[in-house]
């Protein structure tokens, strides 16, 4: 099987990982495959904020358990070290198709590279309030921008979760 395929079919949303941190030139490795996704007219919109300081990626993990109406020690990052957000420019009709699109090559470069993945949703929830916007603004990002995804990035703590089965009646032929 083609080495591209095998790498979509295998990868899997980690949910649990080790504290570790990533190398720094894996992350960048990561982030670089996320900048070549395919985008609407090669608009290129989508923006990724790479978290790695641990109060600042804590202070999210909380706003983020906080809209899901979670409570308490609840991580919605699973303890990844990592956060990779991916943000799009809304002024850009495509910017939700390629926003996920970033998403999507980020996870599958994440896999390849032996590193862990989930996509967090509540990004666009979390850049709607004011921890999101002073975020943007202490970066010096200007724009209608949304957050399309929190990519968690880590080495999965315990074993990789196992393939599940395929529904049926997904895929329709027109010859």
């Amino acid at each position: 099987m083609n080495g591209t395929v095998n790498l979509m079919i295998t990868r899997r949303s980690v949910r649990k990982f080790k504290s570790d941190m990533i190398p720094k030139e894996v992350i960048d490795e990561i982030v670089t495959a996320g900048t070549y996704a395919a985008s609407g007219r090669n608009m290129q919109s989508p923006i990724i904020i790479a978290i790695k300081n641990k109060e600042l990626r804590d202070k999210i993990s909380k706003v983020n358990a906080e809209i899901m109406g979670k409570s308490g020690d609840f991580d919605p990052f699973y303890n990844a070290p990592v956060i990779l957000i991916v943000l799009a420019d809304k002024s850009v009709p495509t910017y939700l198709y390629d926003g996920s699109l970033v998403m999507g090559n980020l996870m599958l470069a994440a896999h390849e590279l032996g590193v862990g993945s989930c996509w967090i949703h509540r990004a666009k929830e979390f850049f709607e309030r004011e921890e999101g916007k002073d975020l943007l603004k202490s970066l010096g990002i200007e724009g209608d921008y949304e957050g399309i995804g929190n990519c968690a990035l880590g080495y999965a703590d315990g074993e990789y979760p196992p393939t599940h089965p395929r529904r049926e009646n997904r895929v329709f032929y027109i010859d």
